[in-house]
């Protein structure tokens, strides 16, 4: 184990990479629940799409272990899940096979551009300052999903976003606040105090104070059974249309287009993930490039497709990897251990519904603290560094998505270097990049 894993080369142990994927798994566990919830208004069985997502997250986070050996987890991708569910098939009118089948396409373009090496190429044309920017952006955009989930911020229809209350409008305490605030306190004392899984340990105490305060709910059975009827949905056929899904996708000029506004998402989420997690994993260079990042794109491009396949939506890599990485993962083992928690849960899903978002609040708040050590290496007096990354920073948590933040940021350079006489800097898959953001804002806003 120790000479595939390379565990005392990075400095790890078995203990170590099994508490990281622990802490992963814990605070990823909220999609067994999210997912099927948001595809079932999509006609999706509900049993069907526990199953979906947890064999999915569990193969694929297994996969990038083995083929990667870094600590990156996958599962259905918050987001395009929503798109399936509310804008194709409930907004477009389509089946849900058919909805799949746009997943399934897209993900096989993504791998064919990671084969050719136009998605690796361009990470590589990235300036050195975006890259810093997006790991920052990327702390910002966990520490306040984190936030969001302990109830600490809600929304609001004045400001936009506020601070919670610990009671709420009926003079209620407003335990889910408590409980996240709790994890937060618990996560800095116990990483100060240098706690061996600080993150981990928040996580389980958290949830267990959340027993008798009614956040953590007791389970209502022990094992689930299993729905495989969403597999190989891209070829069943669909309703409305009669036909095959992925012969109404390769036939519709509209489902197409929604597939490459898909692939932009799928393509840059991913980018900026893999950075995020590298800095915390230590294998991001001085130079800001992820270090063998190629097996990691084509796992991840692999798991689009199977996403799409299984009838789980777009299985990606997921930004909350980050916490297994802070929690001291360094290497493959942490996915394996991940994957087998996913497996398990599709069976004992009642079980691990139990862990509320709440108590994973302040692991994610923590990585999100340690990511914004960044800010000292970008020039911010250089107004073609400075202002692209402050474009990234703001606009991956203020329009809370990854690759709007990175697009923003992109034609933002392009926009600088063009005005200050700089465009010899701008390198040619930049501008390709940029045009591609350009299109994609296009097609969304209109």
């Amino acid at each position: 184990m120790d000479s595939f894993f390379k565990l005392q080369a990075r400095g790890t142990s078995t203990a170590t990479e099994f508490r990281a994927g622990l802490t992963t798994f814990l605070a990823m566990a909220y999609i067994i629940i999210v997912n099927p919830s948001i595809l079932s208004a999509a006609g999706i069985p509900e049993t069907a799409a526990v199953t979906a997502t947890c064999l999915g997250a569990a193969v694929m986070t297994m996969a990038m272990g083995i083929f990667s050996n870094r600590p990156l987890a996958c599962a259905s991708g918050m987001g395009i899940n929503s798109i399936v569910a509310f804008t194709l098939c409930l907004g477009m009118g389509v089946g849900w096979p058919t909805a799949m089948a746009v997943i399934f396409v897209e993900g096989i373009a993504i791998l064919l551009l990671v084969l050719c090496g136009l998605r690796e190429a361009i990470m590589d044309a990235i300036p050195v300052p975006l890259r810093h920017g997006i790991s920052i952006g990327l702390g910002l955009f966990i520490a306040m999903i984190g936030l969001k989930d302990g109830g600490v911020i809600v929304a609001n229809t004045d400001t936009l976003v506020s601070l919670g209350a610990i009671v709420d409008a009926e003079g209620v305490l407003n335990f889910t606040f408590v409980i996240g605030v709790i994890s937060i306190i618990l996560t800095v004392i116990l990483y100060s105090m240098n706690v061996k899984g600080a993150l981990l340990w928040s996580i389980i105490i958290s949830a267990i104070i959340g027993i008798p305060l009614g956040v953590t709910p007791l389970p209502d059975g022990v094992v689930a059974p299993l729905d495989f009827s969403t597999f190989a949905a891209p070829f069943q056929v669909s309703e409305p249309s009669g036909v095959m899904g992925i012969i109404e996708v390769i036939t519709t000029p509209t489902l197409l287009l929604m597939a490459f506004s898909l692939m932009m998402s799928d393509f840059f989420d991913t980018m900026g993930t893999a950075m995020a997690v590298a800095k915390q994993g230590d294998f991001l260079t001085e130079d800001g490039r992820v270090e063998d990042i190629k097996p990691i794109l084509i796992v991840d491009s692999t798991a689009a497709i199977a996403g799409g396949f299984l009838g789980a939506s777009s299985i990606t890599t997921f930004v909350e990897s980050a916490s297994g990485a802070s929690d001291g993962g360094r290497t493959g083992l942490t996915s394996i251990v991940a994957g087998i928690f996913f497996l398990l849960a599709a069976f004992f899903s009642p079980l691990i519904n139990c862990i509320p978002q709440a108590a994973t609040c302040g692991a994610l708040v923590f990585v999100g603290f340690l990511m914004m050590s960044e800010v000292s290496e970008i020039e911010w007096s250089n107004p073609i560094e400075a202002f692209p990354a402050f474009m990234i920073i703001a606009g991956i948590p203020f329009t809370y998505s990854i690759s709007n933040g990175i697009g923003l940021g992109f034609i933002t350079y392009v926009i600088v270097a063009v005005v200050t006489g700089n465009v010899k800097k701008v390198r040619p898959l930049m501008w390709v990049a940029a045009l591609a953001f350009l299109v994609y804002f296009l097609m969304t806003i209109m």
